[in-house]
């Protein structure tokens, strides 16, 4: 008896999972451009957004892109805002909403101090999400990572 009960839990929980990570609201993927750098090389990462079908993301509260701290590459700054990166703000019925069909490009330079290999950049995007068919909004964040190659050659910046 007490096995059918905790096989009838199990099931149940198992049915209840699905519905509770429906869907991924945004997808991020994020890669270098150029992806094998030098020292002292300027660069970008390039963020590629896909918000789930039926979902728009709201330009407030804040869209916020957090970069983790690196060892290799030096950014302006830590985080950035939609406004910071110039993302586009669409209006509509009377509310405000990000466009994300663009790529967002975030600048950064390579440490004279990198070593050499393969390496790893990582971040994460707070964002305010809502459904316009089923009229909910939610918080949550999504986070993104994507690698290059450092070299020991040293780009000499022109003067």
């Amino acid at each position: 008896m007490k096995k059918l009960f905790f096989l009838t839990i199990a099931v149940f929980a198992l049915i209840q999972v699905p519905s509770a990570i429906e869907y991924e609201l945004l997808q991020i993927k994020a890669s270098l451009s150029p992806r094998r750098l030098s020292r002292g090389q300027e660069g970008e990462i390039v963020l590629k957004f896909t918000v789930a079908e039926g979902v728009v993301i709201n330009s407030l509260p804040n869209f916020i892109i957090e970069l983790d701290h690196s060892e290799e590459l030096v950014f302006p700054k830590d985080f950035f805002s939609a406004s910071d990166l110039e993302i586009k703000v669409i209006e509509e019925n009377g509310k405000e909403f990000l466009d994300l069909t663009k790529p967002v490009n975030i600048p950064f330079t390579v440490k004279l101090s990198a070593k050499r290999g393969n390496h790893t950049v990582t971040g994460k995007v707070k964002y305010f999400a809502c459904s316009k068919k089923e009229g909910w909004c939610l918080k949550d964040k999504t986070t993104f990572s994507a690698s290059f190659y450092t070299s020991n050659r040293i780009v000499q910046k022109k003067r």
